[in-house]
């Protein structure tokens, strides 16, 4: 098997763990998400300590709080921390369709914030996606007498942390390693105050411990993955399969879950499908450079569910 094969399951494999997450976060249900966000940070900060101290880059993470480097590392804590959060409370409380229309609209609001922030130009279909996508939310809003405010948190606060972590000159495996770092105080304060009340700090039983534990093996894993895959695989081709992403967390709520999914959400989706094959149809077409420029959230936005 070639290398551009193995990058290519490699992201496949990627996809899949974080697509299916749902179902990970579904048995932990029972556990408040601020409490499950902690284990994460924890298990997680343990998960990438190892691997950077075993792969020698433990000077590089120093580098992350150096300079101007330490503010983008704290706003990039914030960021992924409030995705984190949002993603596992609305899977616990039965809104993973809303979950899944977050990772759909990424792609979307990255271009939006590529425009507004960096200056970048779009060409006719992909101002025709973006019009798409707004007019699903603006359905959907009509439809539900609400804005779909967790799709757009995800959407918007990934977005956010991919532009933000394009100013970080480390690798993803680094970035996220002082991120955790970074919040894992804070987890450790959180756990602390629940032991302190009474609570079942540590999940209450030994199966609920060892998934919580899993979470950082869950957070990591694809990772790593994704990093091996974008080493190896065209732009274009990392772009489109992350799709499966969203696809099968709207599996999940689908055929798993079994969420209520109204007309509504059935006009809005096919409204942001329409969209992504838009945006992704000109993307195919554009100059290899700009095609490379505009697929860039994909690799900078790597820490997904």
């Amino acid at each position: 098997m070639g290398e551009a094969a193995k990058g290519f399951w490699a992201l496949v494999a990627a996809c899949t763990v974080w697509g299916l997450s749902p179902l990970y976060y579904k048995l932990l249900a029972e556990v408040p998400p601020l409490q499950v966000l902690a284990h994460r940070t924890l298990w997680s900060l343990a998960f990438f300590g190892l691997v950077v101290v075993s792969s020698g880059k433990l000077r590089e993470v120093r580098a992350a709080f150096l300079g101007r480097g330490a503010a983008i590392t704290a706003l990039s804590s914030v960021l992924i921390s409030a995705n984190w959060l949002v993603f596992i409370w609305a899977v616990q409380v039965g809104r993973t369709f809303d979950a899944s229309m977050g990772y759909f609209l990424f792609p979307l609001v990255a271009v939006v914030l590529g425009v507004a922030v960096l200056g970048e130009r779009l060409g006719p279909l992909q101002w025709l996606a973006v019009a798409l996508a707004a007019a699903a939310v603006a359905l959907l809003a009509f439809g539900l007498g609400a804005l779909p405010w967790v799709a757009l948190t995800l959407a918007v606060t990934f977005g956010l942390y991919g532009l933000v972590k394009k100013r970080l000159a480390v690798s993803p495996l680094v970035s996220v390693t002082a991120e955790v770092l970074l919040l894992a105080p804070l987890a450790f304060g959180w756990l602390g105050w629940i032991a302190t009340k009474g609570g079942a700090a540590m999940g209450g039983d030994a199966r609920t411990l060892a998934l919580l534990a899993f979470s950082g093996v869950l957070t990591g894993g694809p990772l790593m993955l994704f990093a091996y895959a974008a080493r190896r695989v065209r732009m274009a081709t990392l772009g489109l399969v992350q799709y499966l992403n969203p696809l099968l967390q709207f599996l999940c709520a689908v055929a798993v879950f079994a969420e209520p999914f109204t007309p509504w959400h059935r006009a809005a989706f096919a409204l942001i499908w329409v969209a992504l094959a838009l945006y992704s149809g000109a993307g195919l077409f554009q100059p290899k450079a700009v095609a490379s420029r505009d697929s860039s959230a994909a690799t900078s936005g790597s820490s997904s569910t």
